[in-house]
């Protein structure tokens, strides 16, 4: 899967906040996103992560390559 820091990602589950909406932060072993709705940041892991992503919602730049 081709993860890049700002892509927003609509994750299966919603977060406590209620948003399902999340803003990739990091890529690398872990990927490190930020809720749309309250802003709280996880490290999920990249397997996890790419079981846990339904759709993207918009992609980000290509600043960090």
């Amino acid at each position: 899967m081709d993860i890049r820091p700002g892509d927003v990602v609509r994750l299966k589950k919603k977060h406590p906040c209620g948003c399902d909406q999340w803003q990739v932060f990091r890529v690398g072993a872990d990927i490190g996103i930020r809720c749309q709705g309250c802003h709280r940041r996880l490290l999920l892991e990249r397997g996890v992560f790419e079981r846990r992503v339904r759709a993207f919602v918009s992609r980000g730049g290509e600043e960090g390559h």
